[in-house]
């Protein structure tokens, strides 16, 4: 609990930490409008498509003529990672650009925080070791639930618990996995006017809804944590703050899971539409097993609710915060030399299913978009069905239907006539079966 002094200590040597920030979005907005209130910390760069629209939104959140003045905005990623900084934010939530983002970072022996968990879930095991290698941390985004989750389930553990089940809350209800931009509006109870109004992106939007995004969370945590994900995908299980210990504990015993160990994600509301009873929608938990009945009574003396063998307790945080936490992963790489959450394996991947009938020749346009969603699976499984992973399914074209509910595989789709960074990446996890 010594960040801020830490960083009080850069300050006061003349010698802040200095930050380029790539994509400033919603995420990078939040993140930009704390920076004026924290010692020791400097943003030297920005770089957005738009350098003037990122100026903009700097003003918006309260940054002053000056801090404008002095800080570069350029277009590309590239140049800004060339700027003088220690630690490069990956904000840009296109998974391809994140990957060539984080290679062109670890390469100039910048800390990267990977606000990108698109590009994180795709190929975040090889980024990791690429990082270790050069000496610099690939960090997950404390803010975001992946990282809030992760830090739970490393303080479980670190105080000896056993770590039963850990995820989020989020509005879920089966029908969503359905769900196109041209109706996400509805589902969030706004016209599609006054979202274009408040600059909401509706694919974005989708994502959050239809499953994808919390199936890319998942994975990020599994492969952090070496907790693991359902092969079939999410159950989104309806429950409560007072009912995680009951509902995220195994299936022998009475609850949702397959086994301890689990990543799950819940739902806030029931299967018939109505709202759950103290939902988690915004909050991520952990549930503990006690490693010992003396820990299993103290956990009713201290009153954590239980399940009703009393074994099974669980931890919550209503709410998170997004880009206005983000700068404990920026100081932390900085100063620690501490990643807030960082992948170790490739155990969880993301694959796109269908969401209608799709015909050959239709070209699938990703993440919440109109012709797939994502779900989680084992990498094994994804690796055995050559599964085509959500990161990689925007601009390709269908060379044969696929059926509404099916797996979309890589034999389904044609081949890019030039292969990506993250394609290529990406090989190196998933190897081409022996010929």
């Amino acid at each position: 609990m010594n960040l801020h002094a830490l960083a009080a200590a850069r300050a006061a040597q003349s010698r802040p930490v200095r930050v380029a920030l790539i994509g400033a979005g919603k995420f990078g907005a939040m993140f930009l409008a704390q920076v004026p209130t924290i010692s020791g910390l400097e943003v030297s760069a920005i770089a957005d498509l738009d350098p003037d629209r990122a100026r903009a939104t700097c003003r918006a959140v309260g940054w002053d003529e000056g801090r404008i003045a002095a800080t570069r905005f350029h277009e590309d990623g590239r140049a800004a990672i060339a700027e003088d900084a220690e630690v490069v934010i990956e904000a840009t939530g296109a998974p391809e650009a994140g990957v060539i983002h984080a290679l062109a970072a670890i390469e100039a022996r910048r800390h990267v925080v990977m606000v990108n968990v698109e590009a994180d879930v795709l190929v975040g095991a090889a980024l990791a070791e690429r990082a270790r290698a050069a000496g610099v941390v690939y960090s997950m985004a404390y803010g975001d639930q992946p990282a809030l989750v992760c830090e739970m389930v490393d303080w479980a553990r670190a105080a000896g618990f056993h770590v039963a089940a850990a995820g989020k809350g989020t509005k879920y209800l089966p029908a969503y996995h359905g769900v196109t931009p041209d109706d996400v509006w509805t589902h969030y109870g706004l016209t599609p006017e006054a979202a274009a109004g408040a600059g909401m992106n509706p694919k974005m939007f989708n994502s959050f809804l239809d499953g994808t995004k919390s199936a890319i969370e998942a994975a990020a945590i599994a492969n952090a944590t070496g907790l693991a994900v359902p092969e079939e995908g999410l159950a989104f299980p309806p429950c409560g703050v007072d009912d995680l210990a009951r509902v995220l504990r195994p299936r022998g015993i009475g609850g949702a899971l397959a086994r301890d160990g689990m990543v799950e994600v819940v739902s806030s509301l029931e299967r018939d539409g109505r709202p759950v009873f103290r939902d988690l929608r915004w909050g991520v938990y952990v549930v503990l097993k006690a490693p010992n009945p003396y820990a299993a009574a103290c956990f009713r003396q201290y009153g954590l609710p239980t399940d009703d063998s009393g074994s099974y307790a669980a931890m919550y945080k209503p709410f998170h915060l997004i880009g206005l936490e983000l700068s404990i992963s920026v100081l932390s790489a900085a100063l620690r030399g501490e990643p807030t959450g960082t992948t170790r394996a490739f155990a969880a991947d993301v694959v796109a299913v269908a969401k209608r009938d799709l015909r050959e020749g239709e070209t699938l346009d990703g993440e919440g978009g109109w012709t797939v969603w994502g779900r989680v699976t084992t990498a094994a499984a994804s690796r055995a069905a050559r599964a085509l992973p959500i990161g990689l399914a925007h601009g390709v074209t269908l060379v044969r239907p696929v059926k509404a509910g099916t797996v979309v595989t890589e034999a389904d789709v044609a081949p890019r006539a030039v292969r990506s960074e993250a394609e290529r990446l990406r090989e190196t996890l998933m190897p081409a079966p022996a010929a």
